[in-house]
């Protein structure tokens, strides 16, 4: 009796094609329409794990790590300098959801830079600016700018610490006026000192001391006067 042994079903050639196409562990250049192109590790068809993306647009390239798709893990960020053709690094530091998140160092120009956390692509907690200018402001920071405790070292040597909003100074602080030999103490309202009281420190030791050491003033209850000046000034700026 003759034996009919039934052929097997190809699957179709898309099917295949299609597994084939899928991106899964590591891989070599892999090429987007724009351009944009990423060397590394893949995961159910995402970048994630180690890669090398590189944007055509405008040449910056960024090394690290990747989850499903977006930069998450530590990273570092490099665009091409226009004048030597070199690339100069941007940014190295942790990165969240794409966005930089956590401890990390930025570059803004070759003299000035900040060191410290981020949180949304915003400087956000403690962090370290460095200024071109030389100057150097290290204390907590929010929405990309100064706010809470803080010192501001001028280059100069002069210092002011105390409190910070929205970039400025805002509340009690004291400036050292140490090129002078003097000492303010005191309450700011956008960078403004309004009110305080100011005493020599480090007179004999200052390189520009002033001609005459500040008098004696007697008050009968200089506290008393501050608190009073304070208040006003917190009450006017409730007001506004």
């Amino acid at each position: 009796m003759p034996i009919f042994k039934c052929p097997q079903k190809s699957e179709p050639l898309w099917k295949e094609w299609d597994q084939k196409a899928q991106k899964n562990g590591l891989r070599h250049q892999v090429f987007a329409v724009n351009g944009d192109h990423y060397v590394g590790e893949w995961k159910d068809n995402m970048k994630h794990g180690k890669g090398t993306q590189v944007w055509k647009k405008n040449g910056a390239i960024y090394e690290g790590d990747w989850k499903s798709g977006k930069r998450d893990g530590y990273g570092t960020l490099s665009l091409p300098d226009q004048e030597t053709g070199k690339y100069k690094r941007i940014y190295s530091g942790w990165w969240k959801g794409d966005k930089k998140c956590g401890y990390g160092i930025q570059f803004f120009g070759p003299k000035e830079y900040y060191e410290g956390d981020w949180c949304g692509n915003q400087r956000s907690g403690w962090g370290r600016m460095y200024y071109s200018n030389g100057d150097i402001y290290e204390g907590q920071w929010h929405n990309d700018k100064p706010e809470g405790e803080g010192m501001l070292r001028l280059k100069n040597g002069n210092r002011y610490e105390g409190n910070w909003q929205r970039g400025v100074k805002n509340g009690s602080g004291r400036f050292f006026h140490l090129d002078h030999g003097q000492l303010f103490e005191g309450f700011w309202v956008d960078d403004v000192a309004k009110c305080g009281t100011m005493i020599d420190f480090g007179r004999d030791e200052a390189p520009q001391p002033t001609q005459f050491p500040i008098p004696e003033v007697k008050i009968l209850d200089p506290d008393g006067v501050l608190e009073e000046a304070l208040a006003m000034f917190k009450k006017t700026k409730e007001g506004d």
